[in-house]
């Protein structure tokens, strides 16, 4: 609270935002710093964030931000962006559309929005055609505003892609939209594995006597470790190799999260 009683955002600190910035993985920022950071990046975009125009995706083993509809809309809108030409082309089963924009200051970008069609018809291939322009029409958006941004329209063609739901009010990771694959009992493991190790974790009643009797620090390690090891059906060997300390994140749920960018790795 400032003196006037208005509650402040608490502001990402200056390590928290060089980890960000030199690694690309918000997974490490709490859920307060979460609401710092998204509203912090639309307004330096001009863009509004009560329309959410942007969201979280898991990819590469980091938490980062991808571009939806709206965020392309404004962007075109703020930055007075033109579509002023668009290429078609079939090839090989592929509907290719390469779309041309322009800024004010005359500075031109292209991309590219490609679909498969092959053996589709009707209003699939209709579909499909319309896809592919629109893909082209917001990649060159991103492109042309200098922004590296997964858009929406891809994340479908990326295999190891997670989308994440983070509460806009108050910054928690609620959860991923699609089910992780089960990782393979060997993955994960390095050349030291032993089989104690692998044990499959216990019950929590059966270890919350030794958990309790621990340092806070490490207490607090032991329990996260144990909640990804449970939500995700591995044991804590394997967790502990694949992610270490896992309080170098914000929250369990982070931990959990950052943990499936590892299995889809493992598995892939």
């Amino acid at each position: 609270m400032t003196e006037t009683g208005i509650a402040t955002t608490k502001r990402p600190s200056g390590d928290i935002l060089e980890a960000v910035i030199a690694q690309g993985d918000l997974a490490k920022l709490t859920p307060e710093q979460h609401v710092a950071y998204y509203k912090a990046t639309c307004e330096s975009l001009g863009l509004n964030p009560l329309t959410r125009p942007l969201e979280y995706i898991m990819l590469n083993g980091r938490l980062t931000l991808y571009a939806r509809k709206d965020a392309t809309d404004q962007l075109r809108k703020v930055r007075h962006v033109s579509i002023v030409n668009l290429e078609r082309e079939k090839m090989d089963g592929l509907y290719v559309v390469i779309a041309t924009a322009e800024l004010a200051d005359g500075r031109r970008d292209s991309a590219i929005g490609a679909v498969s069609i092959d053996g589709l018809k009707g209003d699939a291939l209709a579909n499909g055609i319309m896809k592919a322009e629109t893909k082209a029409k917001r990649r060159v958006t991103l492109s042309i505003c200098g922004l590296g941004w997964t858009d929406e329209s891809e994340i479908e063609t990326i295999p190891s892609a997670q989308p994440v739901v983070v509460d806009a009010e108050t910054g928690q990771i609620v959860g991923r939209t699609t089910t992780m694959p089960h990782i393979p009992s060997g993955a994960g493991a390095g050349p030291d594995a032993t089989d104690e190790q692998e044990e499959i974790v216990p019950h929590w009643s059966e270890l919350e006597t030794t958990i309790r009797g621990q340092p806070t620090g490490r207490k607090q390690g032991q329990v996260w470790l144990l909640k990804a090891a449970e939500k995700r059906s591995l044991s804590t060997g394997q967790v502990a190799r694949m992610m270490g300390d896992l309080t170098q994140y914000a929250t369990p749920e982070a931990a959990v999260i950052a943990l499936d960018g590892k299995i889809a790795e493992a598995v892939r």
